[in-house]
């Protein structure tokens, strides 16, 4: 089952169910995902029925329209970020010359982001400052039910109820003052981006399992490839870890999103998710970086591909300035 959210006046949207071939949408019988989230086990049969009739041409849809669309889940109580691609941590610490975490192989990394609102799937960014160091991230998210405090890892997947593309902005500039404080980012996080769809693990077939997405993810940079990364192999920790990390202490009301961190290969022919990657291996390789941030008029496009196909829609953001 595929979903996406219409921006409408409303703070969360229209809910729509979107046809297989993500061509055509109708409305959906919950007003919003969170509704849904809400009363899922209500909620994902009429869902259900609704995407099989429109797929069989029993119900008539409209164009899908990437560019009228919010992200999935407009807004959140718990938008959580784990650094699950090791190798992503380990070159960003060897290019600043510090050593990787010590429990970096068996605790997962994850920070708390501000999750009251999101960027839709075509939202310019809107760059107030170039000096901040802007950056994309590309990642993979799981959409939550709800999660009692304990969840272990082999029970983590009866509370996973979509999947979609993240872009993780990150004003790289502004990260070092805020570690060197010991209490987490704010600043250096502005409002994360959602892709057009988000999808049921069924919908993924053999491309979602052991709590991974086994999808190639493609981003470009001004109409270039700068990346093209296996999504699956190298997430050290899958989702499944992180949620049963995340709930050590707490439990996650519904439409809580968990999210991978950026996209790494070791194989370094693959590109990167990220600029700060290219930067890192820059630095490592000729002692310093070539590569700058973006900048205003930047477009950035990322996309996740299984067999040749699309799977959540592209995100594309164009960067402007006030």
């Amino acid at each position: 089952m595929k979903l996406a959210t219409q921006r409408t006046a409303a703070r969360d949207g229209q809910l729509l169910v979107v046809s297989q071939d993500a061509l055509a949408a109708c409305p959906a019988p919950w007003p919003t995902l969170q509704a849904a989230l809400d009363d899922w086990d209500v909620a994902q049969p009429q869902l259900e029925r609704t995407y099989q009739e429109l797929n069989a041409g029993a119900l008539k849809g409209q164009t899908l329209r990437p560019e009228a669309l919010a992200a999935p889940l407009p807004r959140t109580h718990d938008w959580l970020d784990g650094s699950a691609y090791l190798n992503h941590v380990v070159l960003a610490r060897q290019a600043r010359g510090a050593a990787p975490p010590a429990q970096l192989s068996t605790n997962p990394l994850v920070y708390q982001g501000g999750g009251g609102h999101f960027l839709g799937p075509r939202d310019n960014f809107v760059l107030q400052d170039p000096g901040w160091g802007l950056d994309f991230e590309a990642e993979l998210c799981v959409i939550l039910g709800d999660v009692p405090q304990g969840t272990r890892a082999a029970e983590a997947a009866d509370h996973v109820r979509l999947i979609t593309l993240v872009n993780d902005w990150t004003l790289r500039n502004l990260v070092p003052a805020e570690l060197a404080k010991g209490f987490g980012f704010v600043q250096s996080k502005p409002a994360t981006a959602f892709g057009p769809l988000a999808v049921t693990p069924d919908e993924l077939g053999k491309h979602w399992h052991d709590g991974r997405v086994h999808v190639q993810m493609r981003c470009q940079l001004n109409g270039a490839i700068v990346g093209a990364l296996d999504a699956g192999p190298e997430m050290h920790f899958s989702f499944y870890d992180l949620l049963e990390h995340v709930a050590r202490t707490r439990r996650l009301g519904a439409g809580a999103v968990l999210g991978s961190g950026t996209i790494s290969n070791s194989d370094r022919s693959h590109g990167v998710a990220c600029l700060a990657e290219k930067r890192a291996i820059e630095t490592v390789e000729h002692g310093a970086p070539v590569t700058p941030f973006l900048q205003p008029g930047d477009l950035v496009q990322i996309e996740a591909f299984a067999n040749g196909n699309s799977v959540f829609g592209a995100l594309q953001h164009k960067v402007t300035i006030p």
